[in-house]
């Protein structure tokens, strides 16, 4: 083993597969961190490499009795990491699942549609805003939230801005949960969204509705307009992010940046006359 690894510092195995190898951990091990920022697997990852620690030490120093039940132990946590860190190993293989220029290219969005929902949206955001109430709107884009307007109230209208604003009024019985618009249509009102992605950090400075922007925005692409009912503010979350604060131009442009990003030029275009 010393010699392996003393050939390997001199250089004289040393290929371009191994640098593609060091690549590639690189790249894992950064996107592990980036994944668990900010949540409470960061607490759980430092206890096992605590508990590696100390086996390694109590191997070092041949301490049987406490190898033994680290072994023990480690069999146990074989079965119960996938079991703590669900969260986010749902995160992480629904982040894979996207596609990146593939996956747009298989849901690609015309300009009129996202003209369309942009402008509805913001003109919906800003009457519920006078009306005094809150809302949750989802734009679903390549990952699906079939699962989630199962849980909901089928709508399958056209959007606009009145049915926003009636579907979110203090009377409607479908004012509670969330709007799932898709392509250009509201399709599904009253829907749950899960709040156990929500990272520690925001679990006291958001209420209920931005904690559950958060929660499905880090969970899949899609993007989501809040407008609070306590302080009339519109905010917009995506990739797990909120963006807060935005008035009426500034929701529109993060809006249409964020949904346009979607957009594939067709690829013959002809100039207008």
């Amino acid at each position: 083993m010393g010699q392996l690894v003393d050939q390997f510092l001199q250089g004289r195995t040393f290929g371009w597969n191994n640098v593609l190898d060091i690549l590639i951990v690189a790249v894992f091990v950064y996107y592990v961190f980036v994944l668990i920022r900010g949540t409470r697997a960061v607490q759980l990852l430092l206890g096992v490499l605590v508990l590696v620690g100390i086996y390694g030490i109590a191997v070092r120093l041949q301490l049987t009795v406490t190898a033994l039940v680290l072994q023990f132990l480690s069999v146990a946590a074989l079965v119960a990491l996938p079991v703590i860190f669900q969260p986010e190993l749902r995160r992480a293989l629904g982040q894979l699942g996207r596609l990146g220029a593939l996956d747009r290219l298989l849901t690609a969005t015309s300009e009129e549609k996202v003209d369309v929902t942009v402008e509805e949206i913001v003109r919906g955001a800003l009457l519920i805003r006078q009306q005094g109430n809150g809302a949750l709107i989802v734009i679903e884009r390549g990952t699906g939230l079939q699962d989630y307007s199962e849980t909901g109230v089928p709508v399958n209208g056209k959007l606009t801005a009145e049915l926003l604003a009636s579907i979110f009024m203090g009377r409607s019985p479908l004012h509670d949960g969330a709007v799932i618009v898709r392509s250009a249509q509201v399709h599904a009102a009253a829907c749950l969204l899960p709040l156990d992605e929500t990272p520690e950090r925001f679990a006291h400075r958001y209420g209920m509705r931005h904690r559950a922007a958060l929660s499905i925005s880090a969970q899949s692409d899609a993007v989501v307009v809040v407008v609070s009912e306590e302080s009339g503010t519109m905010s917009i979350a995506s990739n797990g992010r909120m963006i807060g604060n935005l008035d009426e131009e500034r929701l529109r442009r993060v809006l249409s940046s964020l949904l346009r990003s979607r957009i594939q030029p067709l690829p013959f275009r002809t100039k207008a006359s």
